[in-house]
This record gives structure tokens, C-alpha cells and sequence, in this order.
């Protein structure tokens, strides 16, 4: 009990942290993002060459479905990435020509499409049963939190603070995670999500990022 109380507090000072700087940013305009999200920014390629023209990602690029997501955490991603705060070759080239208010517009567009149906693999029952386990309950004798914990309610997401990472290509949730167990991700100020990763296991992650994908995208 005392863990999972501490867990929430760190939540909870962790959202109040993300959420600090940006309560007072620009709203984007989603038609201007339509526009520039199927032109690019003149030197790269354009955004649904990547993540599809409905924003439903590509499971076998692990590039994510970015449809429905918050408009503020997409607009602190696309900074992570000019800033180098996300390291991703591909992502920085192609948004580097971009100025602020078009971040902006881009994150309102794909906020306001619908999320993609469930991008579910053809993963095992047994390794789908551990990720739901590791999801939901997670496993407190290894201090590894239920991902609900701060993702919110079937984990789909708690704001512009915690994403929303249910049906998420399992690929897109694996690579992120390794990403943060290895410290290559540093846009967590309190490093939470890097804390947590580096207590999961190869299989683990696995399992996680499995069932993940299974569970409906948006309710």
C-alpha cells in the first residue's frame, strides 16, 4: 500500500511538473495543420507519409497512430524533437523547417481525428495474459507500477501529461520503452517512465507492449 501511495504522488507532482510550462500555450488551428501535415515542411517528407493518411501509424515502421492524442502532448513532442530532447533522425529532418504555431496547428489536427481501431498482433494468449497482468496489477515485488497508475482509467491517457498508449502499435510501445530503459528518451523531468523501464525485462516489455496493442484505442 505505502508503494502504491507514493507511486500516485509521483503522478501527481510528475503532472503538475509537465504541465507547468504549458498552460498558457497557443491553441493550433487544425485546418492549417491538415495542410502542412500533407505538404511536410518543404525539405522532408510530409506526416502521413509516415503516420498515414488517418493518423493510424504503421505497425511495421513502429511509427505510432498519432490520431485522437492530446493537442498539447503532440505540440511537446514535436518541440522534444526540434530540441533534441527526442533523439529520432527521421522526425527531426522532417519537422526542423516548422515554426511554433505550425507545431501547433499540426497537434490540432491530429487531435481532432478519431483514434484507429485496436492495432492488435498476433501475439500468444500466454504472453498476452502477462501483459494484462503487468498493465492492470502490475508487479509491486519488483516496484514495476500498473501502467493505469498514470495513464489513466484502461490507459487511455490522463491529459496533455501522461499519453494515452492503449492500442498503440506494440512495436511503437517497445521501441519507446527500451528507449527510456536505455536513457535515450528525456523528455520525463521527473523520470518516472525511465524508472519504471529499466525494472522491466525483455520479456516483460513484450508482453506489455502485446497487450497494449490489444486493448481498444479509445472507449
Amino acid at each position: 500500500m505505502i508503494k502504491k501511495q507514493g507511486l500516485a504522488i509521483i503522478c501527481g507532482i510528475a503532472a503538475l511538473l509537465f504541465g507547468a510550462s504549458f498552460d498558457a500555450s497557443a491553441q493550433g488551428n487544425p485546418e492549417s495543420g491538415q495542410q502542412l501535415s500533407t505538404k511536410g515542411d518543404g525539405s522532408g517528407a510530409p506526416c502521413m507519409a509516415c503516420h498515414g493518411p488517418n493518423g493510424e501509424g504503421n505497425a511495421a515502421g513502429a511509427f505510432p497512430y498519432i490520431a485522437g492524442m492530446n493537442e498539447q502532448y503532440l505540440y511537446r513532442q514535436l518541440r522534444a524533437y526540434q530540441t533534441g530532447d527526442r533523439k529520432n533522425a527521421v522526425m527531426s529532418m522532417n519537422i526542423d523547417n516548422f515554426d511554433d504555431q505550425q507545431l501547433q496547428d499540426i497537434a490540432a489536427y491530429y487531435a481532432s481525428l478519431d483514434k484507429p481501431a485496436s492495432t492488435a498482433s498476433n501475439a500468444n494468449a500466454e504472453l498476452l495474459e502477462q501483459g494484462e497482468s503487468l498493465v492492470n496489477i502490475g508487479n509491486w515485488d519488483e516496484y514495476i507500477p500498473p501502467c493505469s497508475s498514470c495513464h489513466g482509467p484502461n490507459n487511455q491517457g490522463v491529459d496533455e501529461n501522461f499519453p494515452g498508449i492503449a492500442g498503440q502499435h506494440a512495436s511503437y510501445i517497445k521501441q519507446q520503452i527500451n528507449g527510456w530503459k536505455n536513457g535515450d528518451r528525456k523528455t520525463d523531468k521527473v523520470q518516472l517512465m525511465e524508472a519504471v523501464a529499466k525494472r522491466l525485462n525483455d520479456e516483460q516489455i513484450e508482453a506489455v507492449s502485446a497487450y497494449l496493442a490489444s486493448i481498444p484505442a479509445a472507449e
